[in-house]
Order: C-alpha cells, then structure tokens, then sequence
C-alpha cells in the first residue's frame, strides 16, 4: 500500500515533542514522509540526518531508526532469558514491529501481534524494513483489535506477554489500568511474564507510583527496570517485570547474537534501581 499521497500540507522545518510546558526534544526535518490522521490518531514519519526515520503518534516519538534497538531489545530480552521454555508469545500494541522483531529472534513456535490501528501497520510495512518480514515469518498472526477486547475473549494461553503501548492517553489510556492487568493475567501459563513499558522515571514517577501500588496487589514479583531509549522523555525508560512465579534474575538461556545492547550484564544492572525507584511505595 502506498501512502505518500496523503500529504498535502507544506513541510515544517522541524517536529517537537514536549515533555513538560517548558521543555522537550526537537528534530530538524530533513523530510516529511507521512501525515494523516487514523481513525485513533495521527500519524506521522519523518526523516532526520542523525536519526533516520522517526514515527511519531499524536506529537509523541514512538519509535526511530538510529535508537529502536534501546527500546525493543529491553522490553523483550529480559523475559526471553528468565523464562524457562517461552513458545506463545503476545504483543499488545508495537505496530511498528519492532518487538516482534526481537520476539523472532528465538526459537519460539507462536507471537501474536494485536494492534488496534491498522494504519500504523500500513505506514510502518513502508516506512521501517523490519516489519514486513516480521509479519510473513510462519510463526506471527497479526490480528487487528483493542487489546482489552482481545485479551477478554482470548481462548489460549501465552507464555509472556508484552505490552508496548504508547503513553496513557488515547487509545492506549486503557492499557495502563488495573482492570486490564487483571485480565492480562488470566491468559498467562504457569511460569507465565508480563513486561510493560511503564514510562519515564523522571517525567512520569507519579503513574510509576500508581502502577507499582495496584501491581503488587495481582503479582508476587513485581520488578521496574530501566534503561537508556534517547529520544524518549529524560532519555531514560522505565519497564515493568511481572510475574508469580519467574524471577528476572534467575537466568534461563542465553540471549541471541548480533543484538546492539541487551547482554546479561546489561541485564542484571537494569534492574538497579536508583534511590527514589527502589521503594515507590515510600516516595
């Protein structure tokens, strides 16, 4: 599918993001490639000389090609290396494929792929290579849905399950709540993950806060974890390891070869946590 009709307004010299009234990220345009509104939301790609091709979803960075790998690597790798035998595996959200892309890296026999906008699949097949063939492997089903309706009527279980939304606003607003972890968890095997995206520990340490208060009350191992995604606010993410009965740091497998940060020494240092992270309960 061809999307580049769609642009019809003049290109702007450069795309900002902000993180706060007073502050935030900027790219310099090399190119508008995309801009149109889905039925959820807008979208956009553009192109900057230091960072390639960048998606943004109402105004927020999701995704770039220079620093994708921060992002996707952290959310899938640690669950992949401490579970003891992953083969289903589901992806709520992640229309740009990026996770699923890792997912694949092992030897797994199901990822399912649920995202609610089939537009960003449509621009992300043109925009970023990695997704097209993420999506023709035999072991990936894509299905087109709201996650929480998905994951309600849902008649199979999933060894892990990753949730990459985007931040708690629009459609994603849902995939943060309570209402949707209880349900995540009634699809999850026995030695079964959850690992979220759970935002910026600088920007966003009150909904950190909030998730880590009604977390604990579904799961017996809760563990945050952090890493570096430099276009994302404060440049530092925050992730969410959730399960009963599989701890993060007990080591099940080596990770795979030719991956651009994730190791486990990078693993075992993501979940040191700084001072005002290591008990939000009393922060």
């Amino acid at each position: 599918m061809s999307t580049k009709k769609e642009n019809r307004e003049e290109v702007p010299s450069e795309e900002r993001e902000y993180h706060s009234p007073s502050s935030g990220i900027f790219f310099k345009l090399k190119k508008l490639l995309f801009k149109a509104k889905s039925d959820y939301q807008k979208i956009e790609v553009i192109e900057n000389e230091y960072f390639g091709r960048v998606l943004l979803l109402d105004d927020l960075v999701q995704t770039s090609e220079r620093d994708e790998f921060f992002y996707h690597e952290m959310l899938v790798h640690p669950a992949l290396v401490a579970h003891p035998s992953s083969q289903n595996i589901l992806v709520i959200g992640g229309g740009d494929g990026g996770a699923l892309k890792e997912i694949l890296r092992y030897p797994i026999k199901y990822a399912c792929l649920v995202e609610i906008d089939p537009k960003v699949i449509d621009v992300s097949k043109e925009y970023f290579p990695w997704l097209s063939p993420s999506l023709e492997d035999e072991r990936t089903e894509l299905i087109i849905a709201d996650g929480i309706e998905f994951i309600e009527k849902a008649d199979k279980k999933f060894d892990i399950v990753f949730v990459d939304s985007s931040d708690p606003t629009g459609p994603s607003a849902s995939l943060h709540e309570r209402d949707f972890y209880e349900k995540l968890k009634k699809c999850l095997n026995l030695e079964g993950i959850v690992v979220s995206q759970a935002g910026s520990p600088f920007y966003h340490l009150e909904s950190i806060k909030k998730k880590d208060a009604f977390l604990k009350k579904l799961f017996k191992n809760v563990c945050f974890y952090t890493s570096p995604v430099p276009t994302y606010p404060g440049g530092s993410w925050c992730f969410v390891f959730l399960s009963d009965e599989v701890q993060p740091l007990k080591i099940k497998r080596d990770p795979p070869r030719g991956l651009k940060y994730f190791n486990l020494d990078i693993h075992k240092a993501a979940f040191s946590l700084p001072n005002f992270l290591k008990d939000l309960g009393s922060n």
